[in-house]
């Protein structure tokens, strides 16, 4: 799949969940797109078909590309713990989510693009890599000569942390990773099971 680029309240709708956040179009219109969107008698959904709008949920929600996506899920399969919550909280520890829980960007597209353009370090390096998985401790800031960006300035305005995850150090425009967070404190409305499930076949 390569990265969705279109309308976002079509996608939104598509999986009756506002997953781009608060969205005017989805209230008034939150049911599927197309010519029988609204119609009673859509056909019913097998179970792989469930497990598979699951996955693509997942991947629109996070901007992640199929083969990403896979090989994320091999690498929490490897891993100790319950599958789908260790996939759920690598995805999260990827560099582009973590600039966009930060605060630093408004959007997930909106942050990996700052980290693409080279204004995001981890631990004082430049990383331009928004796959690059943060580990515990790292330190995200944003790079010297990019703090006075508008984007980024606008975007930090306001900001509150609601993740417990994270810490923000406003004066030095720095965030520092804590631990994986726990499911619960995940907020993303995936149920992960159906996708080890589908992956699992």
């Amino acid at each position: 799949m390569a990265r969705y680029t279109g309308p976002k309240s079509k996608i939104a709708r598509k999986f009756k969940d506002p997953i781009y956040g608060p969205d005017r179009a989805f209230e008034k219109k939150n049911y599927p797109p197309g010519q029988h969107g609204n119609s009673k008698r859509r056909k019913k959904q097998s179970e792989y078909g469930i497990q598979l709008q699951e996955k693509q949920k997942a991947k629109y929600t996070y901007g992640i590309m199929e083969r990403q996506f896979r090989n994320t899920f091999e690498k929490a399969s490897s891993k100790a713990g319950i599958t789908g919550e260790v996939l759920l909280q690598l995805i999260e520890s990827r560099l582009d989510n973590v600039v966009y829980r930060l605060g630093v960007a408004p959007t997930r597209s909106g942050a990996r693009q700052l980290v693409s353009h080279r204004h995001i370090t981890v631990n004082g390096a430049i990383v331009n890599i928004p796959s690059y998985l943060v580990k515990e401790g790292d330190l995200i800031g944003v790079r010297e000569r990019s703090k006075t960006l508008e984007a980024i300035t606008n975007s930090l305005t306001g900001r509150s942390n609601p993740y417990s995850w994270l810490e923000w150090d406003e004066a030095k425009m720095t965030g520092k990773f804590m631990n994986y967070p726990a499911r619960e404190d995940i907020p993303e409305n995936i149920k992960e099971q159906l996708i080890v499930e589908l992956y699992s076949k």
